[in-house]
């Protein structure tokens, strides 16, 4: 995964911009339980009103407020208003406030000012002095006791004095030991219970001022509401142009990695094609690549954005109530070694599937590609049953993944649902005891879900990535795989004065991890203007002796040279630009005549198209079609004969007009009349080129100016027709086997 990692430094920045983005997401995702918790809190709770600090308050009940107060706090409290009144304000903003706020023309008022100290814990001060004002102004039992209590000390006009305003009238000393005392019981209280008493208090005082608490209420809801509306947009937008960000990144690697794969294969000799099957080398291509490149949507979009939900939601919760964290550690734990367990069950499994798609792809392949013959044989249900047995392993292993699978989000379930019962359980003991609010409790929740889920989400992730992984490997298996043929590192030239010659020098060759020779010693040399033949008993060697000269294998012993050059040490394409190669089976691809047979030379004229089609004898059946030229073949050629496949093949080869001809038993489909139409046709067309004809039949070489008879791998003959027949014994048999006693003594 690694490797592949490493081709997405095209897309550094997009996902720099991805990485921004989910940050984005995150914070707003993260804002939401906070302001879920404010309009509960605060603006149904507490009316709107977010704390103990008053905008605006009477005169006379900052005095109160003041006069319990210490000399430090109300030197703060002080500081932070200014006073409002005919004299401290020029007559319009006196006016302005008076119509603001009726009661100015009673008494005076204070107002917060602008310069208000946020540092300074101006809340803890007016939270104590507000509930300590209205505990004294309260109807209490105990209030009632203390002031009868007084009432006896003071005279007696000052008996149906509140409480508040006995203790203004009482000495200094004995005013400030009665405010110690009550204060030394809020003091016992917990700050949430101190902060909603003064809030109470607050809000009464809004009211005697002639505030509408109730749109002080509903404008506060409004504005939150507005703001998570505002980031739930933002978020989303986040969130659609990270998936399309993450759809193209991976759509470029996928698209990547399919043009290094196809390029590898490109690339392969046959030594490379026998270590992977065709079928697998599909599956590598399309199935694996497509893996990867859904896991690599999830990784983007997951794994950047789980760490960072999941890190900002402890926090978060770090800061709402730190007495529950043990709640999202136990949750974390569990979700933990529920993956663990789902992972160590699944892995091995997810390993076998690919090999089982590989297997499928093959048995379905092999099916299709051989279906006249199975048919022919009769061998359908047998067939059947093969493709069914790679089927149903595959479903097989499938069914065990997925069930595995199917109790993750269950179980994942029982424990979200199961941690919010135990929030809830503990988090109403904390509102019951006034420790903890209810806004603060369900802001909790959501953050622990929102931590739950992100590592839920990373899970998930977990879960795909072994597959994804040994996707990663098998892509990789083919990107790394080593060329055994491959250009030298600096390429030689063609001799010019040995333009067409091909010479075998003392050349063996043993397919790798072979014990022995298949071809052995082999020398001789084919010259411009004459025909090589080659012939030999089927597995004698033929087919792979010409196929060392495109370099598809590479010899193991002696050298081959191409216009006096060993071709090891020329460019591939240099090489095979000299060749015309004819396959033993003509391969035609999709798309028009005229297309197959410039597949060699594109800028090629009509009159050498013509030339090339009139000399393989492919002219009269192409004439013969309604669109000639532009007939139509279907993918592999299956719409034309094997015999006009053939001609087509070498058709494409003459059109190139190359120095070598190659035919590799390219003339085992045609009739004996086209066949010697042909050979006659190459014999006085290109006759200034090199012609290498490997050949089953005598009857197709007969007249090659080079005829090498192979045995077992090694050249038991050489020479024309006439001189082997008097000393080559091997070519003497194949010819007694094909030609009549008439013929022979002819000869």
């Amino acid at each position: 995964m690694l490797k592949i990692a490493k081709l997405l430094k095209t897309s550094i920045g997009p996902i720099i911009i991805v990485v921004a983005l989910l940050a984005l997401q995150a914070f707003c995702d993260l804002s939401l339980p906070a302001y879920t918790s404010d309009i509960v809190d605060i603006g149904i709770q507490q009316g709107g009103i977010k704390n103990a600090v008053p905008t605006v308050i009477r005169e006379s009940e900052m005095n109160n407020l003041l006069f319990t107060m210490d000399a430090d706090s109300k030197k703060t409290v002080e500081a932070s208003y200014d006073l409002i009144s005919k004299d401290t304000v020029s007559d319009q903003e006196y006016q302005n406030y008076l119509n603001k706020y009726p009661v100015l023309a009673d008494e005076a008022l204070y107002k917060l000012n602008k310069d208000y100290d946020i540092e300074k814990d101006l809340s803890s001060i007016m939270s104590r002095a507000f509930l300590l004002v209205s505990t004294l102004n309260s109807d209490s039992e105990q209030v009632k006791a203390l002031k009868q209590q007084l009432s006896a000390q003071l005279p007696a006009e000052m008996a149906d004095f509140g409480l508040m305003e006995m203790l203004t009238k009482m000495p200094e000393e004995q005013s400030k030991q009665i405010l110690s005392s009550i204060d030394e019981k809020i003091s016992a209280m917990p700050e949430t219970i101190i902060n909603q008493g003064a809030i109470s208090a607050v809000k009464a005082e809004y009211k005697a001022i002639g505030i509408d608490t109730g749109k002080l209420q509903t404008n506060y809801i409004f504005l939150a509401g507005a703001k998570m509306l505002g980031l739930a947009l933002l978020a989303m937008i986040s969130t659609i142009l990270v998936g399309f960000l993450a759809s193209r990144i991976a759509a470029g690697l996928g698209r990547d990695l399919r043009g290094r794969v196809f390029k590898k294969v490109v690339s392969f000799s046959n030594t490379e094609f026998d270590k992977f099957s065709t079928a697998s080398l599909i599956t590598r291509s399309t199935n694996d690549i497509q893996q990867i490149q859904m896991t690599l949507v999830f990784l983007i979009r997951i794994v950047i954005y789980s760490p960072i939900l999941a890190i900002g939601g402890i926090i978060k919760v770090l800061n709402t109530n730190v007495s529950m964290t043990w709640i999202i550690a136990l949750a974390v734990f569990l979700i933990l070694c529920l993956v663990g367990t789902l992972f160590a069950v699944a892995m091995p499994k997810f390993k076998l599937m690919q090999k089982l798609i590989d297997r499928l792809n093959l048995v379905t392949r092999e099916i299709l590609t051989g279906l006249s013959v199975i048919r022919a044989f009769n061998k359908e249900k047998l067939e059947e049953k093969r493709f069914d047995l790679a089927n149903q392993d595959l479903t097989k292993t499938s069914l065990f993944v997925n069930r595995v699978m199917t109790f993750m989000m269950p179980i994942m379930m029982f424990i979200m649902n199961g941690i919010t019962v135990l929030i809830i359980w503990n988090g109403g003991k904390g509102i019951d005891q006034g420790t903890m609010q209810v806004g603060d409790l369900m802001a909790f929740i959501q953050y622990t879900m929102q931590i739950i889920m992100s590592f839920l989400m990373l899970s998930m992730i977990s879960i795909m990535l072994p597959r994804s992984s040994v996707s990663a490997s098998r892509i990789m298996e083919v990107i790394d795989t080593d060329l055994t043929i491959h250009d030298p590192a600096k390429a030689e030239q063609f001799v010019s004065d040995k333009k067409g010659y091909v010479e075998f020098d003392h050349v063996s060759f043993r397919y790798p991890k072979a014990e022995d020779d298949v071809l052995s010693d082999i020398t001789f040399t084919a010259k411009p203007g004459e025909t090589t033949a080659i012939i030999g008993s089927t597995g004698s060697g033929k087919s792979t002796l010409v196929q060392l000269i495109p370099r598809f294998f590479d010899v193991t012993e002696g050298s081959v040279k191409v216009d006096g050059t060993d071709i090891r040490q020329v460019n591939q394409h240099q090489l095979r630009d000299k060749l015309g190669y004819v396959p033993q089976k003509g391969v035609l691809f999709s798309g028009t005549i005229d297309s197959n047979l410039r597949y060699g030379k594109q800028d090629a004229t009509v009159d050498e198209i013509n030339r090339s089609a009139r000399i393989a004898q492919a002219l009269d059946f192409i004439e013969e079609k309604p669109e000639k030229y532009e007939t139509a073949i279907s993918q592999g050629g299956g719409n034309v004969s094997g015999g006009q496949k053939q001609r087509l093949s070498i058709a494409r080869a003459i059109a190139k007009d190359p120095e070598i001809y190659i035919f590799d038993d390219s003339f085992s489909a045609l009739d004996y009349k086209t066949d010697v139409a042909l050979r006659k046709a190459l014999k006085t067309e290109i006759s200034n080129s090199t012609v290498i004809i490997v050949a089953q039949r005598i009857s197709t070489i007969i007249h090659a100016d080079q005829i090498l008879v192979l045995d077992e791998g090694k050249i038991v003959g050489k020479g024309t027709h006439k001189e082997l027949l008097k000393d080559c014994e091997v070519y003497k048999q194949i010819a007694s086997s094909q030609l009549s006693k008439e013929e022979l003594a002819y000869e």
